[in-house]
């Protein structure tokens, strides 16, 4: 069997699959516009992925050349034309899970930043500047109220660590019910909007974990932060589409909000790029480079995943963590 990988992929991975006896064809960087090329001539069954888009001309050249699986080497599906592939009978699965940790530490550490302001402190010192008296204004996240919003693999594992961190933390999920948040060791926000402001009122510090969708598209927005407290933390290491950014630096500029965000509404495909963004120049907002899954251990365990997955729909035709009704 045949299987193109379009994106970066762990040598173990790329072992283990030749090891499996398929036939690898290895394109990393190869870009969104290759593609339909690429799975022309190479005809492979699986086409793998992690952040090149995969849009509906791409799907379509891809189950025109018999591609009939499309896997994500990562847990979100968004770069991924979901209901082109379903319309060509393309089953297309993830690897949910497998970055959760990473993700989670992340997110530990963007509150951290926004709390105690270690990249403004670096910059200052580099600079020449000695300043205690600014940078000891911290209020310490012991005793915070932490308000989770979306409590899949990576929300539970944040809870677990804030909890670490002797935070009180309030759940929030459309799914979630009160034993379920008792037993994370939270308290439960609720599962509706009324509940969500309220708890976006409550909180000393938000963080988002959300998928991309039509009814999370926006979900954050300009009612929400009107609902937050003056002085408190954002976090976003989910999906940029997630937040209205005019909204989220209206309320940065108005009430004080400090924000720790992986990801942009217009963030660059490419891993390297030249960008400029409003929300990211602000003083108070701290920024990574959505690299919240890239940890080793991460990667390693996706690419442990993705190879069961293709492995077990090369024995019998199944596609296991398939986010769609196709075939």
């Amino acid at each position: 069997m045949k299987v193109l990988l379009a994106d970066a992929f762990e040598k173990a991975g790329l072992d283990a699959l030749a090891s499996l006896g398929y036939e690898v064809q290895y394109h990393p960087g190869c870009g969104t516009d290759a593609i339909p090329k690429l799975v022309a001539e190479g005809t492979p069954r699986v086409l793998v992925v992690r952040s090149t888009k995969v849009p509906a001309a791409g799907v379509n050249a891809a189950a025109d050349a018999g591609v009939g699986l499309i896997v994500r080497a990562g847990a979100g599906v968004d770069n991924i034309d979901v209901g082109a592939a379903t319309m060509r009978g393309v089953r297309v699965a993830n690897c949910p899970g497998m970055n959760s940790v990473a993700v989670a530490e992340l997110t530990m550490g963007l509150l951290l930043e926004c709390d105690r302001r270690l990249a403004d402190q670096t910059i200052a010192a580099r600079g020449g500047s000695w300043n205690k008296k600014e940078f000891a204004k911290a209020r310490g996240l012991k005793g915070m109220t932490l308000g989770v919003v979306g409590c899949g693999a990576i929300g539970r594992a944040v809870i677990k660590r804030a909890v670490a961190f002797e935070m009180d933390v309030v759940a929030w999920s459309r799914s979630i019910t009160p034993e379920h948040a008792r037993d994370l060791g939270a308290r439960w926000g609720g599962n509706d909007t009324p509940a969500l402001l309220s708890l976006a009122s409550a909180s000393h510090a938000v963080s988002i974990h959300l998928p991309a969708a039509a009814d999370t598209n926006r979900l954050i927005g300009k009612t929400f932060f009107d609902a937050m407290r003056p002085g408190s933390y954002f976090i976003n290491t989910s999906r940029g589409s997630i937040v209205d950014e005019a909204a989220l630096r209206d309320a940065v500029r108005s009430k004080g909000l400090r924000a720790g965000l992986d990801v942009f509404d217009n963030q660059p495909p490419a891993a390297q790029a030249e960008w400029k963004n409003e929300t990211a120049a602000l003083p108070g907002v701290y920024c990574t480079h959505h690299c919240g899954a890239s940890t080793d251990q991460a990667q390693e365990a996706i690419a442990r995943e993705t190879v069961r997955v293709i492995q077990v729909y090369a024995a019998t035709g199944r596609a296991e963590n398939c986010v769609n009704p196709a075939g």
